[in-house]
């Protein structure tokens, strides 16, 4: 989905609905900052606010992700590729976990294996210290790697507001989590909470 066309395509829309980013905000009863977000193509509204948003635009959902205004040809060929688009995104975002979890789950063994060794195995001790430092060195960059795929695998979807967002890397890193939740600061409302985690940015 092409965030940056379906941002103009906001702002067209709401300029020939006379309307201004605050007025528009109003009516969804959200920020005028979220507003502006959208259209300079920073972030998509979350689901909950796509038909109250198309019917303040006189629009479609198939327009809204669309970015344009559809004839009646062009509708349908246009629904069954947004379509496809959301689950191609949501299919990346799950292979994405699966490779993060597989990348953090070697990379510890390797790291335990080889500290184990290091432990139980008679040998020099520089060698011992090599042996462990490597394990080390392995088993953090292996759970860095896994959790810059992690983050960027979908979205972290703010109790408070709603607003779907992708966490700064310090604040994924240090928030508490659970498996399926995050404790971040939601860009939008600026409150922090246990963010849950979601495949699509819709």
């Amino acid at each position: 989905m092409d965030q940056v066309k379906i941002g103009k395509f906001i702002h067209e829309m709401r300029k020939e609905q006379s309307l201004t980013q605050r007025e528009l905000a109003e009516k969804l009863n959200i920020s005028d900052k979220t507003v502006s977000k959208w259209e300079t193509g920073n972030g998509l509204p979350e689901v909950g606010l796509m038909l109250p948003l198309c019917g303040a635009l006189r629009i479609s959902v198939n327009e809204l992700l669309s970015g344009e205004r559809l004839d009646e040809k062009q509708y349908y060929k246009k629904a069954e590729q947004n379509i496809m688009d959301l689950l191609r995104e949501k299919a990346e975002a799950k292979k994405k976990i699966i490779i993060s979890a597989i990348i953090c789950i070697i990379t510890v063994l390797a790291g335990v294996t080889l500290a184990v060794v290091a432990g139980l195995f008679e040998m020099q001790i520089w060698l011992r210290v090599l042996l462990i430092a490597i394990a080390v060195i392995i088993a953090c960059a292996g759970i860095g790697l896994a959790c810059v795929l992690d983050r960027e695998a979908g979205v972290y979807e703010c109790p408070n507001c709603g607003e779907r967002f992708v966490p700064t890397l310090k604040g994924y890193i240090f928030g508490a989590h659970t498996l399926t939740k995050r404790k971040l600061k939601c860009p939008n409302c600026g409150k922090r909470g246990y963010c849950k985690k979601r495949l699509t940015k819709e």
